[in-house]
């Protein structure tokens, strides 16, 4: 029992390097959450990561090789489930807090599911085929750190998935550039159509009118499906509210950031400042563990 408290806490230390390497964000506002929640969330987080750089990091491996090492691991995943316990590194963690919080299993398997979408679909025909990969790679994401992060309603549920779809169309926007490069387009093909564009528009980066129109469509979307989610937040956990609230106007930055540069997504990369993130965390630590439980005082 000693030596399993010692590799399950040593599992939980590397979630957390994990969380620490790959997003400064996740990490700066997990690290604000109470210490039970900070630690689940770190493990929910390198097991998401896990899974994305499989595809991310192919290494010198095939396509299908890649599919068969997806589908090993959703398979270790249905044991883990069943048996309720893995000594696959990521898994062993996750395990304890899937099992903890009674996070459904199709959540993690439809992210695999979407993993696996980007090995073979590198063009989405109409928006419909695109929510489902958000779905897949965000939006089931947001669902189980809903669990995670306790609810007061289930309703909080369809709200957490739409904050998922707004992140996943806000990084399909800000990586535009970087996607045609790769050979992929994410936004729909019969929407580009409608605003008489085509493949050719984003592989030479022609930021003509239509172009300007079609992004700007785009973002406004991402926007609507923000404003959309912000009432489930407050479903949320009292102490969890702040993580969400920030990680919700973070990303939204990178909309704005999108809109200075006139919706043109081919000058570059945009990013919100660490600064700003800081600020944007303060602020609403600030003003859901502080001001509003002062004010409840007097209600």
């Amino acid at each position: 029992m000693k030596n399993e408290n010692k590799s399950l806490k040593a599992a939980f230390k590397y979630a957390r390097s994990q969380t620490a390497n790959y997003s400064k964000s996740f990490f700066l506002s997990s690290a604000m959450l109470p210490k039970e929640k900070r630690w689940d969330t770190y493990a929910l987080y390198s097991f998401c990561r896990f899974a994305d750089n499989i595809v991310d990091n192919p290494r010198h491996r095939s396509k299908e090789e890649l599919i068969e090492e997806v589908d090993y691991l959703a398979r270790e995943l249905e044991i883990a489930y069943k048996r309720g316990e893995s000594l696959h590194p990521v898994l062993k963690p996750f395990m304890v807090v899937a099992l903890k919080h009674q996070i459904p299993i199709e959540y993690p398997l439809e992210l695999l599911e979407g993993v696996k979408m980007d090995l073979v679909k590198n063009r989405y025909h109409t928006f419909d085929e695109l929510y489902e990969f958000a779905y897949r790679v965000a939006g089931v994401v947001g669902l189980m750190m809903t669990y995670i992060l306790g609810f007061t309603s289930r309703a909080s549920l369809i709200f957490a998935e739409k904050l998922g779809i707004a992140m996943q169309l806000t990084n399909i926007l800000r990586d535009i550039q970087e996607d045609k490069n790769m050979g992929r387009i994410y936004l729909p093909l019969d929407e580009i159509r409608q605003f008489d564009l085509s493949e050719e528009d984003f592989f030479n980066e022609n930021m003509n009118d239509n172009m300007y129109r079609f992004i700007r469509f785009q973002v406004k979307r991402a926007h609507n499906y923000y404003h959309e989610a912000q009432e489930g937040i407050k479903m949320l956990s009292q102490n969890s509210q702040f993580a969400i609230y920030s990680a919700s106007k973070i990303y939204q930055g990178i909309l704005v950031k999108i809109e200075a540069r006139h919706f043109n997504p081919f000058l570059g990369r945009v990013f919100v400042k660490q600064s700003k993130k800081f600020a944007i965390l303060m602020h609403e630590i600030f003003k859901t563990r502080i001001l509003r439980p002062a004010f409840s005082i007097f209600a």
